[in-house]
């Protein structure tokens, strides 16, 4: 009988022949799938998170509404600079790769959305956004609850020592957060040059079915032995990912850009994971927010863009969906520090083969505002409920604890 330390084992094993593994390859080596099994070519959902309260007022601008320039006389951007949406709305000027995917039927802008009695705080706010819920204690994310009756893997391509979001907690296995393809190697601790190529030798022999005698599924060395083979040969795969990837398009050499190509070779491997989160830092625009502000969202545009363009000459624009979101939005009215404040009622936007294009909801009134912040008439989770129920396949009501009308994201078929 196996014991529960076989974990255990296993680790000690490989140690004893030298050779170190991340500690999350092994159990992401038995969830993917290869090309051509069930699952490989299942919707694929990737989240940006856009990290300090993006300003929602100059990302999708009411260039029209005569109220605009009164409450942002520094900071407003000129109706001739916008790139439009249509007759009265229209994107930030440094966003002009994304109306270039509006103009090809692949950009959705959910205008107005939030959540009733909206936080300022920073960390409170992301956390009802990644748990899906204002429960005062929130321990569990959507997508890890989602997870559970996906059987599907997942990652975090992270920025640094980024810590993996709440969203992913409450899968039934962690979720990594990985850099780079890097993350996935083999390594050994050899002693020198000829040691390191013997203990890949020992290992490689290890991963090879039958070498180390008959198969016994009885048999702990065989567990051992199916295992080191799963994360050899998917760390020999991944790793051939990545030097032999070439993107259909350029990538702009910014942070957020090198994160998305990450994603795209993981998709284009058609690995089976279909859950993707990556994000970009810096939307805390107090003061001075002009030159900051653009510089994001052309970041944002730029890497969205170029991750969409490549994958579709790939052939996977209609297995697609990128959603954006902030844990809020800043106030109507900019602040004396030629910056906005923290508000509520903000623009997601949705990239895919699948949307449907163009603006869906209206502009938060610029007359009517809540202490200052623009009034959201949509809840995140009616966003949430339309890509669980329709894209991902997932009863929205078992993830969201209640049912939310679908906002209509999808295009018609």
């Amino acid at each position: 009988m196996l014991t529960t330390n076989r974990r255990d084992f296993l680790k000690s094993s490989m140690v004893a022949c030298g050779l170190t593994v991340p500690s999350f390859l092994s159990k992401t080596a038995n969830a993917l799938q290869v090309a051509g099994t069930p699952g490989a070519r299942d919707t694929i959902l990737v989240v940006v998170q856009l990290t300090g309260g993006n300003d929602g007022l100059n990302t999708v601008i009411p260039f029209t509404d005569e109220e605009y320039p009164r409450l942002r006389p520094t900071l407003r951007i000129a109706r001739d600079q916008v790139r439009r949406l249509n007759d009265t709305l229209g994107l930030h000027p440094a966003m002009e790769g994304m109306a270039g995917l509006l103009q090809d039927n692949a950009l959705c802008v959910v205008q107005g959305v939030g959540y009733p009695n909206p936080s300022q705080s920073h960390f409170r706010s992301m956390d009802i956004w990644q748990a899906a819920s204002t429960a005062d204690t929130l321990n569990e994310g959507w997508l890890g609850k989602a997870l559970r009756s996906m059987n599907a893997p997942a990652f975090h391509i992270a920025a640094g020592n980024e810590s993996a979001p709440l969203a992913y907690s409450g899968a039934p296995a962690r979720v990594p957060s990985i850099t780079s393809l890097d993350d996935f190697q083999l390594r050994t601790a050899g002693a020198g040059d000829a040691d390191t190529r013997r203990q890949r030798e020992i290992i490689t022999g290890l991963a090879q079915p039958g070498g180390t005698g008959t198969p016994n599924p009885a048999n702990l060395l065989d567990f051992v032995q199916r295992t080191a083979q799963n994360t050899y040969q998917s760390s020999q795969r991944l790793q051939e990912i990545g030097r032999n990837y070439t993107p259909r398009v350029p990538y702009p050499q910014t942070g957020l850009a090198n994160r998305l190509r990450l994603v795209a070779q993981l998709i284009n491997a058609e690995l089976g994971a279909r859950l993707f989160y990556v994000s970009i830092d810096g939307f805390d625009t107090h003061a001075n927010q002009a030159a900051s502000h653009g510089n994001l969202l052309g970041e944002v545009s730029g890497a969205i863009t170029a991750f969409y363009r490549d994958l579709a000459a790939r052939g996977h624009a209609n297995r697609l969906l990128i959603m954006t979101f902030s844990e809020f939005g800043r106030r109507a009215r900019e602040n004396g520090s030629r910056g906005t404040d923290h508000g509520s009622g903000a623009p997601m936007f949705l990239v895919g083969g699948r949307v449907r294009a163009g603006v869906i909801g209206e502009h938060p009134s610029l007359t009517q505002l809540d202490a200052g912040n623009l009034r959201h008439h949509t809840d995140f989770r009616q966003v949430y409920a339309a890509i669980l129920d329709q894209w991902l396949g997932v009863p929205s009501r078992e993830v969201l604890g209640q049912a939310y009308e679908p906002v209509s994201i999808l295009a018609r078929r």
